[in-house]
């Protein structure tokens, strides 16, 4: 079985290392243009190109696009055009979308749209509490924050693809967070932003935004995001008359208030987590995992995927509406 891994940076290695885990016989092929990168790959033991066309020759079984955003879709579309199943990661501007997906169609391979919040248990089982205990409508208050060098602390942020106005730190908090916000609270019909510079970092964007959402079912909720958050920072209450509960980012802060008894009970997803060294301590491995294994049983078991092409589309359109109100 063949793999290839467009893109070594973070990302890209982060794949191979958890792809390694799930098919131990796995053969990886790896692509970067950057030089560097290249010779990482090398030393790695890994079949590495710095072209495309040549890493497309070797006929991987399926692909992973882990380069930076803006370079996706051009990626996306030659791989599908050659009939490789591909998974993208998040994209944040959807260029090709229509192409890249009918040109999967028409070459019989998968076209799968990373959202890898989708797979974290804790929001499944934020997801099962509300069901059981809140029917709509209710309201919450979600923030999240890290501060923008702190991101990837081994390279300088104005290196990253996040220091971009294109590209820009605060459009991927939204476009990794809302897709499951959509999901447990219904589809966004009314939006309004403001933002700000909080720091000095030199971005030609607002650091901070805040956004009201209403939902279709009558729910409404408060999004706060910014990359001036010296602790890194995730926080989520969710409150009607039939819950509180309350979420800190991690596995063992997740709480449902007991009405009855008038306590606090904690609500465990995960038994044990895995975590990288070098990033926030709120990312867990298990995660990215679980939405490895979803890309494998749609290519291979005819699976149905957790998000979409489509989906993502008006993610990206809730995210333009956000930004025409906040730059």
């Amino acid at each position: 079985m063949k793999a290839l891994v467009v893109g070594y940076g973070s990302m890209g290695r982060r794949r191979i290392r958890l792809l390694k885990k799930i098919m131990s016989d796995v053969e990886i092929i790896s692509v970067d243009a950057n030089p560097a990168r290249l010779e990482q790959a090398r030393a790695a033991n890994l079949t590495a190109y710095s072209n495309l066309d040549d890493a497309i020759a070797e006929r991987p079984d399926f692909a992973f696009v882990s380069t930076s955003p803006a370079a996706h879709a051009d990626i996306a579309l030659s791989l599908a055009k050659a009939g490789i199943n591909l998974f993208t990661e998040l994209n944040l501007i959807d260029k090709n979308y229509d192409e890249i997906t009918a040109a999967a169609k028409a070459n019989g391979s998968v076209a799968f749209m990373s959202s890898t919040m989708l797979y974290d248990k804790r929001i499944q089982t934020i997801a099962d509490a509300i069901k059981t205990a809140a029917p709509p409508p209710l309201t919450y208050i979600f923030h999240v924050g890290q501060y923008l060098p702190d991101w990837h602390p081994w390279e300088s942020y104005k290196d990253f693809f996040v220091s971009q106005k294109l590209t820009n730190a605060i459009r991927e908090i939204y476009v990794v967070q809302l897709p499951w916000i959509i999901e447990l609270f219904g589809e966004i019909t009314d939006v309004h932003a403001i933002g700000q510079k909080c720091t000095t970092l030199e971005l030609d964007y607002p650091d901070a935004a805040i956004s009201t959402f209403k939902h279709a079912n009558g729910n409404i909720g408060v999004f706060t995001c910014d990359v001036a958050s010296r602790a890194a920072s995730t926080s989520l209450e969710v409150i009607n008359e039939n819950i509180h509960l309350f979420w800190y980012g991690h596995n063992d802060d997740l709480f449902l208030y007991d009405i009855e008894h008038k306590k606090m009970t904690q609500l465990k997803a995960y038994e044990t987590v895995e975590h990288v060294e070098g990033y926030a301590d709120n990312i867990i491995e298990d995660r990215y995992v679980d939405e490895i294994k979803n890309y494998l049983d749609v290519i291979y078991k005819g699976a149905e995927p957790k998000y979409s092409f489509e989906k993502d589309k008006r993610t990206l359109e809730i995210c333009d509406k956000i930004e025409e109100m906040i730059f």
